[in-house]
């Protein structure tokens, strides 16, 4: 009776000690890091990660993000990191906010952990290029959230799990160069836009859901694809001698081809022949050509023609070497080429004056925007140059450019994704949304703040922005303000028609958007500010035929000044000194004589007065 006893006691404890092993654990950012240091202290590891019980999870251990608050750790990147062994169970399981793990390129061994799956949070997952073992999981239900899977250059078998099917939300799916056999499941993922299954054991044919990815998504297994048979082999039959001469009727259909073909060669060579003497004729003979009725031109001397060849060559050289380079700004932890940009999942964000962007998923889960840019007439030279100067701009309150891209067919500019959008939408909400909640004014001001500053900053290097608008305008790390798209106007052809947002900015004397001044910009800062107050859209403004300047100062002159503000901003209690000094500011920032408006430093001082006051 002890005995059962003592079995019946040993049983339970490893049913609670494998529950609470296994269970998933919420709490603070000191649980985080006590996670993250049992994983790293029950892992060989022969290159440091500088991860120190004492230092900031979030600020200073590699590898690590946390959320904005930095309350939690919502990602964990450690590529190629000499990580060797099998993931200790109940470790980073125990990350419940984690939404990006990335462990590709290690030494990782053991089964799939299982524990992973308590991740309800987790948004992208990359274990490739490991050594992970032995079948997958059957059901992913608690995975809801899940964009990306990565498990290639593994060693995983068996059967590719019919429960991926409920994994809605996927839209990239890789199982390349593993063991996995039997046939396909069908998948019907319609959000599903990357999908690779080449090299392992597969059998059978390619289910109708995933047909659409075309049989490179599948080679290297042993598939039946469509429209494939095997080879017909007709009986033998015994030859029949014939006497005399036989011709068959393919020597026949290629001695006509082979006449056509010398008949075709024979008038070719005569046609340049021809060509050849004409051109050997005495310049009097020949009709004037419509280049003579150009006035004349010096020519170059030799040593300017071989100046000009090398000159060329050396742009054909660069032209061939830039086909697939991506040029990263210092600051920048990115790492891709050009075709893994054109090739990532992208979801269209907006179209603007100079072109479109567009929201890009890498391959590792890094959230990046795109700009593709649109009418660029300068050259390869003065767009790099430019880029450069963009990219230097170090200051908070500005948007950092992360990279760019410079080859005959692309002209792209890589920025740092806004997840909570841009001020436009947080001010007016999309178009058609229903419930969308009012910005508050303690968030508009700072926005403005922000703002301010980064333009100050571009006007201390002698430069314009050119491309105020409220959709260039996002919240920073520190809920303030930054601008983004510095620079662009002097890229682009000036005939380029702004749409009615974009002009709705414009200041009175800038008619060439190439040439964009610290005034023209303070006026495209005064109607933001306007429009912030206000709550006006550009869009409601444009049906309404209102020009947002003129209605504002008409309201001022009737004294009716409480029917500018937004109502949210009506309805906040003590701020209606504060709203009246930003529409003061505001109207001073969008006098039409240049010389009227105030500086961005002096808009930063009373902005801040505001603030305080």
């Amino acid at each position: 009776m002890s005995r059962k006893l003592s079995i019946f006691y040993i049983i339970l404890l490893l049913f609670f000690g494998s529950s609470a092993l296994f269970s998933p654990v919420t709490g603070d950012l000191s649980g985080d890091r006590q996670a993250l240091l049992d994983f790293l202290n029950n892992i060989t590891h022969p290159r440091s990660l500088a991860w120190n019980a004492s230092s900031s999870v979030c600020a200073t251990w590699s590898g690590v993000t946390c959320d904005r608050d930095g309350t939690r750790v919502t990602a964990l990147h450690l590529p190629g990191a000499s990580l060797i062994g099998q993931i200790p169970p109940g470790t980073i399981s125990r990350l419940s906010e984690l939404q990006i793990l990335s462990l590709r390129s290690n030494g990782l061994r053991g089964p799939f952990p299982i524990d992973f799956l308590q991740l309800k949070k987790l948004k992208a997952i990359s274990l490739s290029n490991n050594r992970f073992s032995g079948p997958l999981p059957s059901d992913y239900a608690t995975w809801t959230n899940l964009t990306v899977l990565d498990l290639s250059r593994n060693r995983f078998n068996g059967s590719i799990p019919a429960g991926f099917a409920n994994l809605t939300g996927l839209v990239s799916l890789n199982l390349a160069q593993n063991s996995f056999s039997g046939e396909i499941p069908d998948l019907n993922l319609p959000g599903l836009r990357r999908l690779n299954f080449s090299n392992n054991n597969l059998t059978g044919s390619i289910p109708k859901s995933l047909k659409r990815f075309g049989n490179s998504a599948f080679s290297g297994n042993n598939l039946v694809y469509e429209n494939a048979s095997p080879p017909v082999i007709p009986p033998k039959q015994k030859k029949k001698e014939k006497k005399g001469i036989y011709i068959s009727k393919p020597a026949i259909l290629a001695i006509a081809i082979g006449v056509c073909f010398v008949i075709f060669f024979l008038i070719a060579v005569l046609m340049v022949v021809c060509y050849v003497k004409r051109q050997r004729r005495p310049e009097t003979e020949t009709e004037p050509k419509p280049e003579k009725l150009r006035p004349a031109q010096k020519m170059p001397s030799e040593k300017e023609v071989s100046k000009l060849g090398k000159e060329k060559n050396i742009e054909d050289m660069e032209d061939k070497s830039e086909i697939n380079r991506v040029v990263f700004f210092e600051g920048s932890n990115l790492a891709f080429n050009l075709e893994d940009l054109l090739i990532a999942s992208a979801e269209f964000l907006g179209k603007g004056t100079f072109g479109m962007t567009y929201k890009a998923v890498l391959e590792d889960s890094k959230v990046i925007a795109v700009k593709r840019l649109k009418d660029v007439v300068v050259s390869r030279k003065d767009y790099k140059h430019q880029m450069e100067i963009v990219g230097n701009i170090k200051h908070k309150n500005v948007a950092p450019l992360r990279a760019y891209v410079c080859s005959k067919e692309e002209k792209l500019m890589v920025y740092d994704y806004y997840s909570r959008g841009s001020l436009s939408l947080l001010l007016h909400g999309k178009i058609g949304e229903e419930g969308h909640v009012p910005l508050n004014w303690e968030t508009r001001l700072r926005f403005m703040i922000g703002v301010a500053k980064g333009l100050a900053h571009i006007h201390t290097q002698k430069l314009a922005h050119g491309n105020i608008k409220s959709s260039n305008v996002f919240m920073n790390s520190e809920d303030y303000g930054c601008i983004s798209e510095t620079g662009l106007a002097v890229l682009t052809n000036p005939a380029t028609r702004a749409n009615g947002s974009a002009r709705r900015y414009r200041a009175p004397e800038a008619t060439d958007t190439r040439r964009s001044t610290p005034e023209s910009d303070v006026y495209g800062f005064g109607i933001l500010m306007l429009e912030t107050l206000t709550g006006r859209s550009s869009v409601d403004d444009l049906k309404e035929g209102i020009d947002l300047v003129v209605w504002v100062n008409e309201v001022i002159a009737k004294q009716w000044t409480g029917e500018v503000f937004d109502l949210e901003l009506v309805q906040t209690p003590n701020v209606e000194a504060k709203l009246l000094q930003m529409l003061q500011l505001g109207t001073s920032c969008t006098a039409r004589v240049p010389a009227k408006r105030p500086e961005m430093l002096k808009v930063v001082e009373t902005l801040e007065e505001i603030e305080r006051n």
